[in-house]
């Protein structure tokens, strides 16, 4: 065991052709051709998963024929070991003359990963913790240790690991079962003998003393309080996963802990102010054979630190002398019936990662999915011994040896460090070389570079054809009605025993001095208190009575002009049938009387909202880089980088460095008349057919409650047009579009570089094309993933060393250029913890199903400036018509693929209801795909995307950059 990684880089390797299909990259190919619904592969720090997803019988067939061949057949070949993993390699491939350096996807990868304060803070937590056996190495792969895996020491980790009989495969859907089994017992079981293998975790070692540690990271110049950046956490080994009541009663106590304002611990570390969040790793944590708890704040002055460390052991002994409140109890216990109910596209993925832990530990799958039984099991063990609880925590946290507590610093020079230990690790590697070896790293660099930019040969692969692709789409069906004036939409469908009901509110008379305040409204509207209840109460009966309660802010672009705009703040909530009185009543007291008066509240928020902004940078890079480079080219994109961009996380900051927040208390209640207005409403309801009278009358009733809060207000903006979002429907009887519009938006030309504290860049690059209902918008979303599979794919990932990179055309009309990298949260109810070794793979366990949805992916690239050349070469690529029909045919399968990708039900008829696309509208645009051509390609990559003809942003997020600061056509943040 070592953490060079070998398990992450065989995940990606053997993706890379197999016995069967020995084309390169027949994963990256298979996405284009076939109308999968989810194709990946996670490393975790004991399994690796193959998970893929499609609708389609024939679909499924082609995928887990590719996927079960890659997995037990694959080529291993050593080329794809130097692109996927590490090489040497000139800085210039075709310059023998410039420096040899390391160069690797996932070297490149998790260089990244590491530059995460997050990230390198639970990777250090969980190797500390778990110190005798897999858990205390890099699954993922250390950068500095990546560079001492051979190609050999990986084709043996496969040949040891990647057998069935280490396997165990997971499928989920209503395709006949026996037709799987099947193909599993042909395409690969047969072709086996059962053996025994050592691949069993032992159980970690009990600590007979606590221990501490101490480790340092990277300074972030955008954390809320820059004079408060340590971490500190204790974390307890618990009990074995495979007990599986055991781990579901202490999931739940540790919910009942750290989760929401009622919890002990919430009120002892965070109300207090003592940091700005919790600890990046929190709560309850099942993903390694032994779970652990963890507890800790992340913001801490380095003098509170032995603070922190006192009232987590004096909130332990509250714990257990006080116990937990009746209806703390029930109130976890409902949420858990609704998560149960809840009807997700993502239900097979989530189920097999809930599974994957204790099942790959021997563990029995089926007794841990008997949920309703622990809960019966639970009441019973209540009922038995009132002290349950409190004995389990005097078991697992008073008189538990095996805790460590972790504390980390800010190291100004951490970077510095870094680079200077990966510079002393490329002169271990090349002080020693020859003129001969050298020469050979450079015919070996001119090798691979042919390879990748040889025409590849895919007709191995199996495929779908465009005819395969249903012609229409499934319509449907929605009623449009009036509750006291405001319009209502009604969705009828199989909700399982749930309603789901929402609200738009418009922002159309908000003052421009407000605007940017609307995101923090939204995030604290709920968190205050409203009626006659405190912030504790409300969140309480939120959680007793609903699945949640949010208000999210939203831009909505016109499906017709790039400057016209419809600007609000949706209402979001869900419950179980029987408590849909209540929930509205919640959102009454909300509109009628929510609480502005508690400035300690309020900081408590707004700290933890500018630290969870702050966070998400490194991980959402690419969401922050497209945002920003949008900003200048359509007012909507403008709109949505205040709410979401870098503005917003800047301003948040300035915030939460305030020490005084009366003025923004004073700025709250005046936002709320403008935005919870029934005059400037609209809502939805998804209910079962039987429910939808009875949710009809409940919701008449919440609109003459409200009532009081209407009032005449003019629009801010002069230009506001109203728009029917049913076109076919009578005049006055359907809901309606109060747009903004913004004749004299000029769009503009910007480079904007952020300079940020981690060694890794966030490129984008935005270009203005057209609407949605443009004719030519469909030959974008063509062109885009045609170009993304056939020229940036190659270019960005593989010869650059970036994760990946492509293009999208997204609904806003903005044809954006990106580079990314995937990286996976396993989730467990009721807590939030960080899974430090999500690096896409799990081993020997091969999955497939047929209902998922993406995970979270994050931008992530070496080369910075060679991207945005390649950005251009795309272009170019595409212009002169480079490609072939069956390049055309695969974009086409790809784009179904997400077009068609499963709506779960509580979604259904969203997108009509929030931005009037009709299923008319869906059709056309359908049938406007099936319709692209080759001409159309080079048409409108001619037209839009062109030099000359096209106006772009381009936005970069990194590391300090010499070439961009001596460009005056760059602005530096």
């Amino acid at each position: 065991m070592d953490s060079t990684g070998v398990p992450h880089i065989l995940e990606h390797t053997v993706l890379c052709g197999s016995q069967k299909y020995p084309c390169r990259d027949p994963f990256f190919k298979m996405l284009n051709r076939s109308l999968s619904t989810f194709m990946n592969a996670f490393t975790a720090s004991d399994y690796t998963m193959y998970p893929f997803s499609t609708q389609n019988a024939k679909d499924f067939q082609n995928l887990l024929s590719v996927y079960l061949d890659a997995v037990f057949f694959p080529c291993l070949r050593e080329m794809d070991f130097w692109q996927e993993g590490w090489r040497l390699e000139n800085e210039n491939p075709q310059d023998p003359s410039s420096p040899v350096v390391f160069k690797g996807v996932v070297f490149n990868e998790m260089k990244g990963a590491f530059s995460n304060n997050e990230q390198v803070y639970a990777q250090h937590l969980q190797n500390k913790l778990l110190p005798d056996h897999t858990y205390s190495v890099v699954s993922g792969g250390e950068p500095l240790s990546i560079p001492d895996l051979t190609w050999e020491q990986l084709k043996e980790f496969h040949q040891t690991h990647y057998h069935p009989s280490n396997a165990r495969f997971f499928t989920y859907g209503d395709l006949p079962l026996e037709q799987h089994l099947k193909q599993i017992h042909e395409e690969a079981l047969v072709k086996f003998e059962r053996t025994e293998p050592n691949t069993a975790v032992p159980p970690q070692t009990q600590w007979t003393n606590p221990r501490e540690g101490h480790v340092t990271c990277s300074p972030d110049s955008m954390a809320p309080d820059p004079t408060r950046q340590n971490t500190v956490c204790v974390s307890y080994l618990l009990a074995d996963i495979t007990d599986t009541f055991e781990s579901f009663t202490l999931n739940l106590l540790s919910s009942l802990m750290v989760s929401g304002p009622n919890s002990p611990f919430y009120k002892a570390l965070i109300e207090p102010k003592i940091g700005s969040d919790f600890s990046s790793v929190v709560g309850y944590d099942g993903s390694t054979r032994q779970a652990s708890f963890s507890i800790g704040l992340q913001g801490v002055a380095e003098s509170d630190i032995e603070s922190v460390k006192h009232i987590i052991s004096h909130t332990v002994d509250d714990i257990i002398a006080n116990g937990f409140e009746e209806e703390q109890i029930e109130a976890l216990l409902h949420k858990i019936e609704i998560q149960m109910k809840h009807q997700s596209t993502s239900f097979g993925l989530s189920l097999a990662s809930y599974i994957a832990s204790c099942w790959n530990h021997d563990g029995d799958p089926v007794k841990l999915l008997q949920i309703s039984q622990h809960v019966s099991q639970f009441r019973q063990c209540l009922k038995d011994n009132p002290r349950y609880l409190e004995d389990k925590v005097q078991q697992y946290f008073k008189n538990n040896s095996h805790r460590l507590t972790l504390s980390m610093s800010p190291d100004d020079s951490y970077l510095e460090k870094q680079a200077q230990a990966e510079d002393s690790k490329l002169h271990q590697k090349t002080q020693s070389l020859t003129e001969s070896q050298r020469q050979d790293i450079y015919k070996k660099g001119l090798e691979l570079l042919s390879v990748q930019s040889a025409t590849q040969d895919a007709s191995c692969l199996p495929a779908l054809k465009v005819t395969d692709i249903e012609s229409t789409i499934q319509y449907t069906p929605v009623q449009i009605s009036t509750a006291g004036c405001v319009p209502v939409q009604y969705c009828e469908q199989p909700t399982n025993g749930m309603v789901y009901f929402r609200a738009l509110c418009s922002l159309n008379s908000l003052p421009e001095d407000l605007r940017d305040y609307v995101p923090l409204f939204c995030s604290v509207i709920t968190k205050l208190g409203c009626g006659n209840m405190d912030y504790r109460q409300q969140a309480q009966r939120m959680e007793l009575k609903t699945g949640g309660m949010s208000v999210t802010p939203q831009v909505l672009p016109d499906l017709e002009d790039l400057d016209v705009y419809e600007q609000g703040v949706l209402l979001s909530s869900s419950c179980l049938e029987k408590n849909l009185p209540e929930m509205l009543h919640l959102w009454t007291e909300v509109f009628n009387s929510p609480h502005f008066d508690d400035e300690e509240r309020l900081k408590v928020l707004v700290m933890m909202a500018a630290q969870e902004l702050a966070n998400g940078i490194s991980y959402s890079g690419h969401m922050y880089a497209m945002t920003h480079a949008a900003r200048c080219l359509t007012p909507t994109a403008d709109l949505q980088e205040a709410f979401t961009g870098m503005h917003q996380v800047k301003f948040m900051k300035r915030i939460a460095e305030s020490p005084d927040l009366t003025h923004i208390l004073r700025k709250l209640p005046r936002i709320k008349r403008h935005l919870l207005n029934p005059d400037y409403m609209r809502c939805a309801v998804n209910a079962a057919p039987q429910k939808v009278s009875d949710a009809a009358v409940q919701v008449e009733r919440f609109v003459g409650d409200i009532g009081s809060n209407r009032k005449e207000r003019r629009p801010v903006r002069p230009h506001i047009t109203e728009r029917v979002l049913d076109p076919h429907a009578s005049p006055g009887s359907s809901q309606s579009q109060k747009l903004i519009s913004e004749p004299h938006f000029k769009p503009c030309q910007m480079k904007t570089f952020f300079q940020l504290p981690f060694p890794v860049n966030f490129v984008s690059e935005c270009v203005r094309t057209v609407p949605f209902m443009h004719k030519d918008y469909a030959s974008l979303c063509i062109l885009a993933r045609m170009m993304s599979a056939k020229f940036l794919h190659g270019e960005i990932r593989e010869k650059g060393g970036a994760y990946g990179g492509g293009a999208k055309m997204g609904a806003g009309g903005l044809f954006s250029f990106y580079s990314y990298r995937y990286k996976v949260f396993i989730l467990t109810f009721g807590t939030r913890c960080f899974q430090p070794n999500g690096y896409f793979t799990h081993f020997g366990v091969l999955i497939s199903y047929v209902c998922i949805e993406f995970f979270f992916f994050f931008l992530r690239d070496p080369n910075s400036m060679a991207t945005l050349s390649a950005f251009r070469g795309g272009v170019e690529w595409a212009r002169s018509g480079k490609f072939s029909q069956q390049d055309i045919d695969e974009a086409k399968l790809s784009i179904f693929s997400a077009v068609d990708a499963p709506v779960a039900p509580s979604d259904k008829g969203l997108s009509r209801f929030l931005s009037g696309l009709t299923d008319e509208m869906r059709q056309q645009h359908r049938e406007r795909l099936f319709a692209v051509a080759e001409r159309d390609l080079i048409d409108v990559a001619s037209r839009y995307l062109g030099f000359g003809q096209r106006t772009c942003g381009v936005a970069i997020l990194g590391p300090e950059n010499d070439i961009i600061k001596k460009d005056p056509s760059w602005v530096v943040k």
